[in-house]
């Protein structure tokens, strides 16, 4: 395949970032929801898309910050493997479903519990052989993190992974949103958290202390104050180490895409490991010159993501 050059009215990756994100419009999609109970007392909201036409192979989307089984990036991933023939499955984080979640804290990049929760309920309905994880973003780091902790471990049906922009370093990833020029996307992150902290507090009395909501300016201090606390991490440094895929990849072992654009606004330098994986004998490390952050518009009908997954799943 081509390397992927951007529309001409898509000049840089703020361009290419932004414009799919709103205005992306993909057919509707015939989801299936189903809700599967976890351990721990709460509950997660599954997706699926299972054609008449049987299948042996589905596809695992895991969706990016704040994002959710309809994000255009997700269906259009989604329907380009369902036109192969294949079955599909994007699950939504806790408290992404449109239905606040039961439990004080909800996810992050790392809950890779919960991805093996899914990864399980569907190999314990038998019907699947072969099974592809895809993330965006977040998930792209909850996907590598979930294979490299797993290793050799890894259920022998998962066959091969494809993600993009993944933040694969979260430290300087977060320090990266915090510049001036990606104000705009931090401060529609911070946003929609605030919200939905504010949610779960109306509904779960005394469960959360927001006081010290109205003054967090950055994701990193958004992370330090709650996400890192309410997952048991000791603060945001301590839970970016923990979870960092970059600290896991070396230890995957299915084939493997990393896809992370050059220029990529939301991604540090640490993101593009080529050296490191560079002999890497199950994964293949990308970077395109353009794409912006889970962008990759070629202008209309299929992105190129979703083309080089496809050849890289199927075709490679």
């Amino acid at each position: 395949m081509h390397p992927y050059k951007a529309p001409w009215y898509l000049p840089n990756g703020h361009f290419q970032t932004i414009v799919p994100s709103l205005f992306r419009r993909v057919p509707h999609l015939p989801y299936q929801r189903e809700r599967i109970a976890t351990p721990d007392g709460d509950f997660l909201d599954l997706d699926w898309i299972r054609p008449q036409a049987a299948s042996d192979t589905l596809l695992i989307i895991s969706h990016g910050l704040e994002g959710d089984s309809r994000r255009a990036y997700v269906k259009g991933m989604a329907r380009a493997f369902v036109q192969r023939g294949l079955h599909a499955l994007a699950w939504n984080y806790r408290g992404c479903s449109g239905e606040i979640n039961k439990l004080p804290h909800f996810y992050h990049s790392g809950a890779t519990q919960d991805l093996e929760q899914v990864v399980q309920h569907v190999l314990q309905q038998g019907v699947y052989n072969r099974i592809i994880l895809s993330g965006f973003s977040l998930g792209g780091n909850l996907t590598l993190k979930y294979l490299g902790e797993r290793g050799e471990q890894v259920p022998n049906e998962i066959w091969k992974a494809v993600v993009f922009s993944v933040p694969l370093d979260l430290a300087s990833s977060s320090s990266q949103l915090g510049r001036r020029q990606n104000r705009v996307y931090e401060k529609r992150f911070l946003r929609n958290l605030r919200r939905k902290l504010e949610g779960k507090a109306r509904l779960q009395p005394g469960s959360l202390d927001l006081a010290h909501l109205p003054q967090i300016r950055t994701l990193w201090e958004f992370d330090d104050r709650y996400t890192a606390p309410l997952h048991g991490f000791k603060d945001a440094a301590d839970y970016y180490a923990q979870c960092s895929a970059i600290k896991f990849v070396e230890q995957i072992r299915i084939p493997t895409l990393i896809v992370n654009a050059q220029n990529d606004p939301f991604l540090s330098p640490e993101c593009y490991p080529q050296e490191m994986l560079k002999d890497h004998p199950y994964v293949r490390f990308e970077a395109p010159a353009q794409g912006g952050h889970v962008g990759f518009s070629q202008g209309g009908g299929r992105y190129y993501s979703e083309a080089r997954a496809l050849q890289f799943v199927l075709e490679e």
